[in-house]
């Protein structure tokens, strides 16, 4: 039961869309706010979402954070977290991202999906998962907590729209039935150098898992997942930090690659 009254919940949605949108880090906000629990936490997220489509942005997507297990031991967590996203959130595969527009970017590899039917939970599967999925996408998500030091807990990390910032897509798209999510393999590479590797297992076991998470924790809501949607799994690896000049790659088996330069 949510414990922050209305106006607590807005103060809370300005001040972190604030910080995201001006570039700024803030402190955990259940430092000052430790009582709030989790429906406050999305509360917030929702308040957020809410301010950027009344100023005329579009929500373009879902996504899961937080749900390979070497991103969890990485941020000291124990449960995924879903969040949208912002169509500015997009950049095209090759471009540039300007990372005065950010606080500390980091960069992971993902298998993100397009829907073709309506996902419904609780109880939604990872078959019924794949069997409404339309398109298996590529895809390089950059995060970027407004928390200082990437510092914060779930709760913290829910209301801030689960570090959302930018993604890019790419590469080519396939139909479910033609892909291994599960034993897809990706390699990430920053400045021609390799610095990260793994496969579509560690999202929960397997991407479509991570989706079938998403309906479920949606249900909570009262919500689902309606046919048409993109939406990215979570992170392959752990985080990788990029800085001012850096080139990102990403190759993605049988799914060819996507790229974007830091500036």
């Amino acid at each position: 039961m949510a414990v922050l009254s209305k106006t607590t919940i807005a103060h809370l949605a300005e001040h972190l869309e604030n910080a995201e949108l001006q570039a700024f880090d803030v402190t955990k906000i259940t430092d000052d706010y430790p009582d709030m629990d989790w429906e406050d936490a999305y509360d917030i997220q929702y308040e957020i979402r809410r301010r950027k489509e009344a100023r005329g942005n579009k929500t373009i997507g879902l996504k899961m954070g937080l749900t390979s297990y070497a991103k969890m031991k990485q941020m000291g967590v124990d449960v995924p977290a879903y969040a949208f996203l912002s169509d500015y959130f997009s950049v095209p595969d090759g471009g540039e991202i300007n990372m005065a527009a950010l606080i500390h970017p980091k960069v992971e590899a993902e298998i993100a999906i397009i829907t073709n039917q309506p996902l419904h939970g609780p109880g939604c599967t990872v078959a019924q998962v794949l069997a409404a999925t339309e398109a298996v996408v590529p895809a390089v998500e950059v995060i970027d907590s407004r928390y200082r030091d990437f510092k914060f807990d779930l709760k913290s990390v829910v209301a801030d729209n689960a570090s959302s910032a930018r993604f890019v897509t790419g590469g080519k798209l396939k139909r479910a039935d033609q892909v291994d999510m599960k034993t897809l393999g990706v390699v990430m590479e920053i400045n021609g150098r390799v610095v990260a590797t793994g496969a579509g297992a560690a999202v929960l076991g397997h991407p479509a898992a991570s989706v079938a998470m998403l309906a479920n924790m949606l249900a909570e809501r009262g919500e689902h997942i309606p046919a048409g949607t993109f939406i990215m799994t979570g992170g392959i690896t752990a985080a990788v930090e990029v800085k001012a000049g850096d080139s990102v790659r990403v190759r993605y088996q049988d799914l060819g690659e996507v790229s974007i330069r830091f500036v």
